[in-house]
């Protein structure tokens, strides 16, 4: 039999995603990395081309997409398109968030899953990749408006889901108020009180402590284990971070915490610099209580100001952690970083760079931490407070932050080292997508094609 070339086999796989959704250019990127990075894993395993691995890894197992019909507070009838892409499921159930955002339409759920199954794959805890969500926007919709909506979703989802099939979390516009109204519309439509199902849930009733911390933690302290090889640290460097909401706030908290001095926060009005430091409380009060714009903390605090027009990225800074949303940081802004002395990258949302951001990153010997490593905290966390729900358990806060970053710890350790096998030394991109993709493919090579 004669064996393709490697990169015939790469283009094909690619080439049948792109033909199934011409469309949808964010899945599109996210394919094309992750199968440049792992072409020196598939020119090593012809037993996966022969299995027909590339080209069932970047089909979903399975897309939903479906109508929500909800009413607003003024009486009138809406109606938003819901999604569930359960993407693989080879190491264990589908886990991955749900996203309310006017911008989530399939290309980005898609992508969102894609990238779930190898950040899962790398934390070693046996769950699969998916992502779902809806284009209902909750921002200044009523607490009233909200529940309905979750509810009406819910009615929908809940019969794609459950704790040994796909379990869901929260994600962008989707916090503790939304999961809990998720949650009881499950219980309400299933007659079970099923606390394995999503993850995120309130403290008191099976949530996890350390779940709203983890994915900004979780990228700090990949972070740390980067500069650590390099015999560096976090304490001491000035460090800009995008995005205002969960990820940034709690990576600004650990960046504090382990002595360095985060400058920076955004939302989509702007960006504010306070060169004194994040004031990380006024920071929590006027976005985790009152849901303000990022412009009121630079009314409240002095040595702040507030920049509604230019780049965040343009704030000089060694640490650099973008935290807001896909392709958020191109190839201009990389080199703004680049000349202002960047040390070190660490994606903290998913896909914020650029693939020419990257490359630029690369070329100027800058450490980069892709997201499907560096922001698998939360789903780590998730995946603690699944095996808590199933032995009905409850950690403390230092156990669960503990164990937190060993896994932290042990994807950098399995990226680093994977970089090293493949002939990369150094290239956390490469090595992450390569761990994860041999996770992900012997599971499938074992189970037979299906």
């Amino acid at each position: 039999m004669v064996h393709p070339s490697t990169s015939t086999v790469l283009s094909d796989a690619y080439d049948a995603a792109v033909a199934r959704g011409p469309m949808e250019s964010e899945f599109h990127q996210a394919v094309s990395e992750v199968l440049e990075s792992i072409a020196p894993v598939v020119a090593g395993h012809p037993e996966y081309v022969e299995a027909g691995i590339l080209e069932r890894l970047v089909e979903p197992e399975r897309q939903i997409m479906f109508r929500v019909p909800w009413v607003d507070d003024d009486g009138a009838a809406r109606v938003n398109r819901g999604y569930r892409v359960q993407f693989n499921s080879a190491l264990g159930p589908f886990k991955g968030g749900l996203r309310f955002h006017p911008s989530v339409n399939l290309s980005i759920m898609k992508f969102l899953g894609f990238e779930q199954v190898f950040k899962n794959a790398l934390t070693g805890q046996g769950i699969g990749g998916a992502k779902g969500g809806s284009d209902f926007d909750p921002h200044g919709r009523s607490d009233a408006e909200v529940m309905r909506f979750c509810q009406s979703f819910m009615t929908e989802l809940y019969r794609h889901i459950g704790d040994q099939t796909d379990v869901p979390a929260g994600d962008i516009g989707v916090g503790g108020r939304e999961i809990g109204y998720l949650f009881g519309q499950y219980r309400r439509m299933t007659n079970a009180h099923q606390s394995g199902v999503l993850t995120g849930k309130g403290i008191g009733w099976g949530g996890a402590q350390v779940r709203t911390e983890a994915t900004g933690y979780g990228a700090v302290y990949f972070l740390q284990e980067m500069l650590d090889v390099r015999g560096d640290s976090v304490e001491g460097k000035t460090a800009i971070v995008s995005g205002s909401g969960n990820v940034a706030i709690y990576a600004i908290e650990k960046l504090q915490q382990l002595g360095a001095k985060p400058i920076t926060a955004s939302d989509s009005s702007g960006f504010i610099v306070d060169e004194a430091g994040i004031d990380l409380d006024l920071l929590k009060e006027l976005k985790e209580a009152g849901r303000e714009r990022i412009s009121a903390y630079a009314r409240r605090r002095p040595s702040a100001r507030f920049v509604s027009s230019g780049r965040v990225w343009e704030v000089p800074g060694q640490l650099v952690i973008p935290c807001a949303t896909q392709n958020e940081l191109g190839s201009d802004d990389a080199a703004a970083l680049v000349r202002h002395g960047v040390i070190a990258v660490a994606e903290g949302a998913n896909m914020p760079c650029t693939p020419d951001a990257v490359e630029a990153f690369a070329q100027a010997g800058v450490l980069f931490a892709p997201g499907k490593a560096a922001n698998a905290g939360g789903v780590a966390v998730s995946a603690l407070e699944m095996a808590q729900n199933a032995a009905r358990e409850h950690w403390s806060f230092e156990e669960s932050e503990l164990r937190l970053r060993g896994i932290m710890a042990d994807i950098h350790a399995a990226a680093f080292a994977a970089a090293e096998r493949y002939g990369h030394p150094g290239d956390y991109v490469v090595g992450a997508n390569a761990a994860g993709f041999v996770r992900v493919a012997d599971a499938m090579l074992a189970q037979g094609l299906v």
